[in-house]
């Protein structure tokens, strides 16, 4: 399977950090969104390996942007990404389906175990 990504970031600073990492280590990023509605029509054209969703967005949370993407594609792997201080997010982000989380400022190795075990079988 190929390791395509879709980045989900409000802040293009993040979505630029995060590109940087997948596309060092062996990841095609397939496309970027701005906001949750982005990232679910993304989804829908790319269907990419793997989603980083950032949680606390414009317009649709990464949160529903998740259970909307679920319903799209029950399989969907995908990584929430979040500031310090947002735990209760985080668990409402894994019970929604995400698979994993990662906490910002972003460590190389963190984001690449967490995309591992995401698409993992």
């Amino acid at each position: 399977m190929e390791k395509t990504v879709l980045v989900v970031d409000d802040a293009a600073f993040m979505r630029a950090t995060l590109r940087d990492i997948f596309e060092r280590h062996g990841y095609r990023v397939v496309g970027e969104a701005r906001d949750g509605n982005e990232a679910v029509a993304r989804f829908a054209a790319l269907r990419p390996a793997l989603v980083t969703m950032d949680i606390v967005m414009p317009e649709l949370s990464g949160i529903e942007a998740v259970r909307r993407i679920l319903t799209l594609d029950p399989d969907a792997r995908i990584v929430m990404c979040s500031a310090m201080g947002q735990q209760s997010l985080v668990v409402e982000s894994i019970q929604a389906g995400a698979r994993d989380f990662v906490i910002k400022p972003f460590q190389v190795t963190k984001v690449l175990e967490a995309a591992e075990r995401a698409l993992e079988p």
